[in-house]
């Protein structure tokens, strides 16, 4: 298997988790019974599947993630630092300044992870998949998952005829973790030259399917947690997470 680059996507001022973000940069925020942050399991479970070069995508509150982890060494990491550049908006521009500025490169696979999701998946399966078939790009996908409200159901006139609560949607979802070949790195390029903000899942993906790349979905089971609002953060159960994920401090 060929070495990766993991980044890490942590510069947004994670207005969903306000008023906590006012203080803390969200992926700072303290989960589990060991009050670590949350971006600290994220680097453990890059360690853990051999992932030991990874990238920060930083920007409001950067001095608290800079602080914390400084160079990686005391984790047996490599941890560098790309700040956002305000002309390259959205997800996949904070990974085109990465690029641009030298820390990436078209050699390497890229695996990009959302900051703020807490998880166990394997991510050297997930890299294996990615590269038996040949892949520009593979979407790390659940099923499963529960919508948080309630869905109405309309007549045609758009009458209520009942609500479903919290219905489990049958389709797979996007976990907010992508592999990438670096060569994609070009694409994201000349898509930026079209467009103000460039976003990952909304903007690059789509363009890579109108391509006819090989764009694959790598179907987990694995347990996962979208902790980007207050409502998620205040209903994560802290002893899930450590018996969930306490091996990745042994």
């Amino acid at each position: 298997m060929s070495e990766a680059k993991g980044l890490v996507l942590c510069g947004g001022p994670g207005t969903r988790l306000r008023p906590i973000t006012y203080y803390f940069q969200k992926t700072m925020i303290p989960v589990g019974t060991k009050q670590k942050p949350l971006l600290e399991y994220v680097v453990r479970l890059f360690k853990f599947h051999g992932i030991a070069d990874i990238a920060f995508l930083v920007n409001y509150k950067s001095e608290q993630i800079v602080n914390y982890f400084d160079d990686g060494s005391r984790f047996g990491m490599k941890i560098s630092y790309v700040h956002d550049d305000p002309r390259l908006k959205g997800t996949a521009g904070s990974v085109l300044n990465a690029y641009r500025r030298g820390i990436v490169n078209k050699e390497n696979a890229l695996l990009v992870y959302y900051g703020d999701i807490l998880t166990n998946m394997n991510l050297k399966d997930l890299l294996r998949y990615h590269e038996d078939r040949q892949a520009s790009a593979t979407v790390a996908l659940s099923t499963g998952f529960t919508v948080r409200v309630g869905l109405a159901d309309l007549d045609d006139d758009r009458k209520i005829r009942g609500f479903v609560e919290k219905p489990m949607l049958e389709k797979p979802v996007s976990v907010g973790i992508l592999v990438f070949k670096g060569v994609v790195l070009e694409d994201m390029e000349r898509l930026q030259k079209e467009r103000r903000g460039l976003d990952l899942m909304r903007d690059v993906i789509p363009y890579l399917i109108k391509l006819g790349e090989p764009v694959y979905g790598y179907l987990s089971d694995a347990f996962w947690y979208d902790v980007g609002s207050t409502e998620a953060y205040e209903k994560l159960n802290a002893q899930l997470v450590e018996d969930l994920l306490n091996y990745l401090f042994k």
